[in-house]
């Protein structure tokens, strides 16, 4: 065995907790968005990123309310709804409705508009987020149901560019999506040098790397060199994880 370097370093963990009352909010008609990096008139030049992880927004539209077309380009953006059902519609061809246990995404390539409303009869609550690619390519949208695989109580990959998934991503990122569905209920998540986790509903109990902290509804943590990430529901919950290259 290889002796280690007397001057190696041991990774450091790092845990930065973001709780749900401190995202900047923005107002339009029939739309609120909760921002969990600096986005639009918001700016951070201390919270512009998490890895290729640029926006994570958290939308709320009344009935009949949502985006009008507009453009996007080189982003890959990966759509998650909580609850209602969200009708997306691109210049490319691509529509669908977009109902919990969906995943949706769009890679904007070299450019695409794209609208967004709700399509349910009452409020629709989506978290949306945005990530850099490694190449440009050709605008395309895609969506899977994985909500069978979420009966498992453990992280799926729903969203990857380096792991099987339901969509495929351009760039070196995973979503990796759990439901929790009784108090007590554990599960892991896969380590990386850079996690991303969010409860999109309910509370949670985690232990990383030995350290416990508790998170509520719309609470986040950004986790950099975390070996051991476990958590547990204190209540039904659903949890959304970046692993970040």
């Amino acid at each position: 065995m290889r002796a280690r370097s007397p001057y190696a370093q041991a990774a450091q963990l790092s845990t930065e907790l973001r709780r749900a009352a401190d995202r900047l909010e923005s107002h339009a008609d029939g739309i609120v968005s909760r921002h969990s990096f600096a986005f639009g008139p918001h700016y951070d030049p201390t919270n512009t990123r998490l890895g290729v992880l640029v926006t994570h927004n958290d939308d709320v539209l009344a009935p009949g309310a949502g985006f009008s077309e507009h453009p996007h380009r080189d982003l890959e953006i990966v759509t998650w709804v909580v609850s209602g059902a969200l009708q997306h519609e691109d210049s490319a061809g691509g529509s669908a409705i977009v109902r919990p246990g969906m995943v949706g995404r769009l890679s904007a390539g070299a450019g695409v508009r794209h609208r967004e409303t709700n399509a349910s009869s009452g409020e629709t609550r989506y978290l949306q987020m945005w990530l850099l690619p490694d190449d440009e390519g050709l605008p395309s949208y895609a969506t899977a149901d994985v909500s069978a695989l979420l009966e498992i109580g453990e992280f799926v990959a729903v969203a990857s560019g380096s792991e099987p998934a339901a969509v495929t991503l351009r760039c070196n990122a995973t979503l990796f999506v759990a439901r929790l569905a009784a108090a007590g209920a554990t599960a892991t998540i896969p380590a990386s040098a850079l996690l991303h986790v969010f409860v999109a509903r309910g509370s949670v109990s985690m232990a990383i790397d030995g350290e416990k902290m508790q998170l509520l509804s719309e609470d986040a943590v950004r986790l950099t060199d975390a070996i051991d990430v476990r958590v547990v529901a204190t209540s039904d919950a659903e949890i959304l994880a970046w692993a970040l290259g």
